[in-house]
C-alpha cells in the first residue's frame, strides 16, 4: 500500500559484500534506487547499508528493491527494512552497553525470533544472545569475526551489523530527516 507523503527508510542487504561474495558496487545500488523513485538515496559502507526516501509502505519499498536486486544481481537478495525511529529503538534497546560497540552485532530480522532461538544456536562459546523485537542482539567478546556462533533465522530475511553501524545509521537518518 502506498502513501502520498515521502518518508525516509533504511535498508540493510543480506550477503552483500560478506567474506568476498556478493559484490554489489555503492554506487550502483544508489543508480538502483533512483530509478525505482527513491530519492534523497546514500548509502554507508560497502555492506548494503541505503537510506532513501520513499511514498512507498516499507513492504512495498522491499519487494521493489528485492525484484531490482534480482534483475541486477542474477540471483535473490533480501533486504531488511526500519523506519528511522525502529532504528533508533534498536540501539536503545542494546542489551550490551558495557561491550566494545565493534563486538556487539545486531542481527535484523524481517519478522520476531522464536522463542527456542537462543537454545538451536550453535557454535557458541563466550558469546551472549538476547533476543529483541525483529533483533538478535549478541556481544562477541573475542570478535565476529573469530566466532562460530551460527544463529538459525528460519525461513526469514537476515543480516548483522554491528552496533557502530546502527549508531551511524540512526544518525544518518536523522540528518537527512533534517534536510
Amino acid at each position: 500500500m502506498t502513501q502520498s507523503t515521502s518518508r525516509p527508510l533504511v535498508v540493510l542487504l543480506c550477503a552483500v559484500n560478506v567474506g568476498g561474495t556478493g559484490k554489489l558496487p555503492m554506487s550502483d545500488l544508489r543508480a538502483l534506487c533512483e530509478t525505482l523513485g527513491f530519492t534523497d538515496v546514500r548509502t554507508y559502507i560497502a555492506s548494503g547499508n541505503v537510506l532513501f526516501s520513499t511514498s512507498l509502505g516499507p513492504d512495498d519499498a522491499r519487494d521493489a528493491l528485492e525484484d531490482a536486486l534480482r534483475e541486477y544481481a542474477g540471483k535473490p537478495v533480501g533486504a531488511v527494512i526500519r523506519t528511522p525511529a525502529e532504528l533508533e529503538r534498536v540501539r536503545h534497546a542494546n542489551p550490551f552497553l558495557f561491550a566494545e560497540p565493534s563486538r556487539v552485532g545486531v542481527t535484523f530480522l524481517d519478522s520476531p525470533p522464536d522463542d527456542d532461538t537462543v537454545e538451536r544456536a550453535t557454535g557458541i562459546t563466550d558469546e551472549q544472545l538476547v533476543l529483541g523485537r525483529r533483533e538478535i542482539y549478541v556481544h562477541y567478546p573475542q570478535g565476529m569475526g573469530r566466532s562460530r556462533l551460527r544463529v538459525p533465522s528460519g525461513d526469514r530475511r537476515a543480516t548483522t551489523r554491528n552496533i557502530n553501524t546502527v549508531t551511524k545509521l540512526v544518525a544518518l537518518a536523522a540528518n537527512s530527516a533534517s534536510r
